[in-house]
Order: structure tokens, then C-alpha cells, then sequence
């Protein structure tokens, strides 16, 4: 591994009961298991997480709703499981991470399908992507894990993948749409950062208390409309599938990677999303989309076999 100030997450056993290795998930990332076969385990859903994420553009093209309600009633779904799942684990307690992950979380979700509203989907997407930057450059203040050149690097090399990927699609204007997408990766970003603050703890309460907020939010945008059968099917699978699911494995596997790894092996996300839409709907990406897609697809697959092999 890179030089980072935290050893190899996994190496401390958890103190805390509540603890999601000792209650929530001991077939998952138990820390009985070698540590590094632990992280090897969270590695692996990081990228269940990016394929369950992926599937947000087609499901979202099946609901015919308003984007804000349909992102405030996914919440609300994702917020549902969470409950459901662990509601024998989860303490609130109000901490600083605990509630900055909860706004974070909020952040991320709402001004994305903003941004989406006013500039192109491709920009909003891109500019959210800049979250491994903001992570790798706090890491080192917030967390104490410090990113290496090698990190830095794929990062570049993984940022230059994403231009090519979108670069049919982007352009200049919407500068509104442009800021709020970027605000959208910051909070993107610190939600992570949140998230990995809480590994000796329980960091789900952050995810569930996020969900709800995002529909709160939400809320004045269902009434105006209501989706018909079909959609409150999308909308079940988008909360369950593409939302809830994913989040719950993004969380546990935080707390046995570095929030570098955390955030740059699910940037294969937006990679996904377009195949999906052309396996399902039939819209063909362009030459330069293939071409970006290899590029992050490669450099992901070389960080998580230097990180395997290390």
C-alpha cells in the first residue's frame, strides 16, 4: 500500500458492540478474517456498489415523474431498508461525523439531479467526479492517510478517461449547472471523508438520516403529480437496488479501505450507466465514450491489483 498515515484498515479489532463487523455483518468483513483478505472483501463491494450505482440511468429513464420527486422518493425507499435492515444497530448520537455525513449525503444526492436540470448530463456527471480529487487532497488533514504519487497518478489518468468519456457531450454553458455539479462532487467528496471518519464505529445512522433529509426535500415535488404502476416499480427498484443496497456496501467497505480507494474504484459508475442503457434501451455510446470507458476501466483494474498484490 501508499504511504498512508492509518495502516492497512482491518488491523484493529473493533471495540465498539454495536459495531457493524461484530453484529451487522460478520459473513461480510469480519475482523476474525486475515486483514488482508478483509480488504480484498471490501474491494470487491466497491465494485458491486459502481455497478449498482450504474444502474441509476436506466431506471431513472423508466419513471416518468419529476426528478426531485423521483430523488426524494428513492431516498425515502433507500431510508426504508436501511431501517428495516439494522434496526437493532443504529445510534444516533449526533456526532460531528455522524451528522456531517448526513448533510453530505443530502448534498450529493439533491444538487446532482439539480445540476442535471440546469446543464447537460454529461457535465453533471464529470464535474461530480472531481470528489477523488477533494478526498485525496483532505485525506491527509481529516483522516491522516496520505495519498502517493502512484494514487495521484491513476487519478489524473482516471480524470483524463472521464473528459474522453463525455467529450461529445460537454460544452461551456450553464454555468449554474456547472458550480452546482461541482458542489455536488464536494459533497460527494466529504461524505466519504464522513463515512471513513466513522470506521471504528457505525456509520449507516449518517446514510439513514441523509435519505431522510433528501426526501424532505423532496416532498413538495410528489404531490404535483402522481407516477403510474410501472414507475413506482422503477421507483422501488431505484431505492432497493440502486441506492439502498450500494450505500449499505459503500459504508462497510469504507471501513476497511482508504478513502482514496474508496472513492476512485467506484468512479467506473459512469461507465457502467451507458452500457446499461445500450444493453436495455439500445443508445449506442459514441467512439470517444469507448475510448474513456477503456481508460478508467484500465486504470482501475491496475490500482486494484497493485493494491492486491502489495
Amino acid at each position: 500500500m501508499p504511504t498512508l498515515a492509518a495502516s492497512r484498515p482491518g488491523n484493529k479489532r473493533l471495540s465498539d458492540p454495536s459495531s457493524v463487523s461484530n453484529v451487522a455483518a460478520p459473513a461480510l468483513l469480519s475482523t476474525a478474517v486475515e486483514p488482508e483478505a478483509v480488504h480484498r472483501r471490501a474491494l470487491l463491494l466497491l465494485m458491486i456498489t459502481a455497478v449498482l450505482w450504474s444502474l441509476g440511468g436506466v431506471l431513472i429513464k423508466w419513471v416518468d415523474w419529476n426528478p426531485v420527486a423521483i430523488a426524494g422518493t428513492r431516498s425515502l425507499i433507500g431510508a426504508a431498508l436501511i431501517g428495516m435492515v439494522f434496526r437493532r444497530e443504529l445510534r444516533f448520537d449526533g456526532s460531528f461525523a455522524q451528522i456531517g455525513g448526513a448533510l453530505a449525503y443530502a448534498g450529493t444526492v439533491v444538487l446532482f439531479v439539480i445540476a442535471n436540470k440546469l446543464t447537460t448530463a454529461a457535465n453533471a456527471i464529470l464535474l461530480q467526479y472531481t470528489a477523488p480529487i477533494y478526498v485525496a487532497l483532505f485525506s491527509p488533514w481529516f483522516l491522516g492517510e496520505r495519498a502517493s504519487r502512484r494514487d495521484w497518478l491513476i487519478l489524473l489518468v482516471m480524470m483524463g478517461g472521464m473528459v474522453l468519456f463525455f467529450f461529445d457531450d460537454l460544452n461551456l454553458d450553464g454555468y449554474l449547472g456547472n458550480g452546482v455539479a461541482l458542489a455536488s462532487g464536494l459533497c460527494f467528496a466529504w461524505l466519504t471523508l464522513f463515512l471513513r471518519r466513522q470506521k471504528d464505529g457505525f456509520p449507516l445512522p449518517s446514510l439513514l438520516l441523509g435519505n431522510l433529509l433528501a426526501g424532505v426535500i423532496g416532498l413538495p415535488f410528489m404531490f404535483q403529480s402522481m407516477p403510474d404502476a410501472s414507475s413506482w416499480i422503477g421507483l422501488l427498484l431505484l431505492g432497493v437496488v440502486q441506492l439502498g443496497l450500494p450505500y449499505i456496501l459503500y459504508a462497510l467497505a469504507l471501513r476497511h479501505v482508504t478513502a482514496v480507494e474508496g472513492i476512485l474504484i467506484p468512479m467506473i459508475e459512469p461507465v457502467l450507466n451507458p452500457v446499461w442503457v445500450f444493453l436495455l434501451l439500445g443508445e449506442s455510446p459514441s467512439p470517444w465514450a469507448l475510448v474513456g470507458g477503456a481508460v478508467i476501466l484500465g486504470a482501475v483494474i491496475f490500482r486494484t491489483r497493485i493494491t492486491v498484490r502489495d
